[in-house]
């Protein structure tokens, strides 16, 4: 069985992130193995998944911000709003120039209202929404506040056939959790009124870990390795390192005085360098929330 820790993955197109906790399962010989946040089948890049005690950072790591490299066509609409779908809507986006591509892009960066795709995970009356799409029905689904802090715009293409023109978007975004690149090409292409869709998407970080960490599934079959649980914490979160009685009440799941380093999460480690939890800071004191120490150490 591997050792507790995180696994940074380069998952392969057409792979859906199940699929992958399904391969590393294997790989790492444990059922224990959980990813933080999905990437959707067509997209490649960064997935992060933990094995064994590793699993208990998952929650804490897709709420990290997240960056990407995207490629968005103008001038068509899809059922899913990126490569997947039915096409929709045609448009000839000719008369779209390059100035009002990044004038658009510009107004979808900061925090903006957006409404998530109907074929998405977001559950309504407790049914997922694309469930109901793909049954052929339609729900309405909330606006939510997102934030794209970096919409930088790449080359712009242009591309002529018997229907009219279609304009590809390279763009670099980088954003919150919860944002859905999809949801931007569809919003950009209305915005300019010539409908779009995403074609082409790479996650290259999730909070620290970037794409050059990542290993394909075929290097990991051939040399399955982690990044251990405390560094993994390390990388990710202030430290804080305790006194050996403060790290054993924290293993028992009890209060320390706080230690200034912001609301958290905080990695706490006792005085031989291993991770016994994360914490959060509260007016007057600091409380583990994911204990990884049994509480008799």
């Amino acid at each position: 069985m591997t050792d507790s820790g995180v696994v940074i993955v380069d998952k392969p197109a057409d792979w859906t992130s199940h699929d992958v906790v399904g391969r590393v399962r294997r790989l790492a010989r444990t059922r224990r193995v959980g990813h933080a946040g999905t990437l959707d089948p067509m997209a490649t890049g960064v997935l992060v998944l933990g094995i064994e005690k590793g699993t208990k950072l998952l929650g804490h790591l897709a709420l990290t911000e997240k960056v990407y490299e995207a490629t968005l066509r103008l001038g068509l609409t899809t059922t899913t709003d990126d490569a997947e779908g039915e096409p929709g809507v045609r448009a000839d986006a000719a008369a779209v120039g390059d100035d009002a591509v990044r004038t658009g892009t510009a107004a979808l960066t900061g925090a903006i209202q957006q409404i998530p795709p109907q074929v998405s995970a977001i559950k309504v009356n407790g049914v997922r929404a694309y469930k109901t799409a793909r049954a052929g029905g339609e729900v309405e689904l909330k606006a939510r506040t997102v934030t794209v802090s970096e919409f930088a715009v790449g080359e712009i293409r242009r591309s002529v056939d018997p229907g009219g023109t279609f304009i590809d978007v390279d763009a670099r975004i980088t954003c919150s959790s919860g944002t859905y690149i999809r949801a931007l090409a569809r919003d950009l292409g209305a915005a300019l009124g010539v409908g779009g869709h995403l074609t082409a998407l790479r996650r290259t970080r999730v909070g620290p870990y970037e794409v050059s960490q990542a290993r394909t599934l075929d290097r990991l079959a051939e040399d399955f390795t982690t990044v251990p649980l405390a560094r993994a914490v390390a990388e990710a979160f202030p430290v804080r390192v305790l006194s050996a009685d403060e790290a054993r009440k924290v293993a028992h799941g009890n209060r320390i005085s706080p230690g200034g380093l912001g609301p958290g999460p905080i990695g706490l480690f006792d005085p031989d360098g291993s991770v016994v939890a994360l914490a959060e800071e509260r007016p007057g004191y600091s409380k583990p929330t994911v204990v990884f120490a049994p509480a008799g150490g």
